[in-house]
């Protein structure tokens, strides 16, 4: 189980990537239109990093829905490859077999 500050911390980002993404994609846009000024674009480019880092989308870590875990992390799932193999082991995922030899 990963520590709830380090999951509560990515859910605060990931609240903060919504809430500043149209204001960041408009002003990204500004600053890589080529039609406009140099100090137009470099006022856009200001403004951007005014905002605070933890809103760019980068910065939000996919963790596992089930244990927090950050690696190991299967995007299609959702899940950490830990928590896949216990439902796994249990018959939860269907289509799953765990293999032996």
């Amino acid at each position: 189980m990963a520590k709830k500050s380090a999951v509560e911390k990515n859910e605060r980002r990931k609240k903060l990537v919504v809430k500043f993404a149209a204001k960041r994609a408009a002003l990204k846009a500004i600053a890589m239109n080529e039609e406009l000024t140099l100090e137009e674009r470099f006022k856009a480019r200001l403004k951007l990093a005014e905002l605070p880092r933890n809103s760019a989308a980068n910065r939000v870590r996919n963790r596992c829905e089930i244990s927090g875990r950050p690696r190991g992390y299967y995007r299609k799932m959702r899940m950490s490859r830990i928590a896949l193999r216990e439902l796994g082991s249990l018959g939860k995922v269907p289509g799953l077999v765990k293999s032996s030899w």
